[in-house]
């Protein structure tokens, strides 16, 4: 298959929440990740897994979400109020390998996106990494990057 974006992908992050609100969605997070969170947050982690945290069919564990279906650390005035340690699968976005699949998926995905196709160029060789390891299913999990980091690494 070839590569549609070799010359790259223009993203840099709003922080609009269109990704954080709206429909129901899943927001894996791994044990380093939990640990992050729980620590910016100044709680243990056995209180958030309780509070923040659902398990999913087969075992996986999601961030929750509001009764509106707002990710729970979505806050209207303040924005998201752990983007400093959000999760994998948050930092990674819009790159998920679903996303960047094809030409035609990245621009449905951009109607939604105020940050797509706008801001910084990001190279192939950084498109492809996040893809590969986006956060968006049990086997991308286990390398979280999120103690150097939705993580330093921002694409956004």
């Amino acid at each position: 298959m070839t590569t549609w974006y070799l010359d790259g992908l223009r993203f840099t992050c709003t922080r609009c929440g269109n990704c954080c609100t709206g429909a129901p969605g899943t927001v894996r997070v791994s044990d380093v990740e939990i640990g992050a969170l729980a620590d910016h947050l100044g709680v243990d982690e056995d209180r958030f897994r309780r509070d923040y945290t659902g398990r999913l069919r087969g075992g996986g564990v999601s961030l929750g979400e509001k009764p509106n279906r707002d990710c729970v650390f979505w806050d209207r005035r303040e924005g998201c109020t752990v983007y400093p340690v959000r999760p994998k699968q948050c930092h990674s976005w819009p790159f998920w390998s679903a996303v960047v699949h094809s030409e035609e998926r990245w621009a449905e995905e951009a109607k939604g996106c105020p940050g797509m196709n706008r801001g910084a160029l990001h190279d192939v060789a950084r498109i492809d990494a996040l893809a590969d390891d986006d956060g968006t299913s049990d086997s991308s999990r286990e390398s979280s990057p999120i103690a150097s980091s939705r993580l330093s690494r921002d694409p956004g």
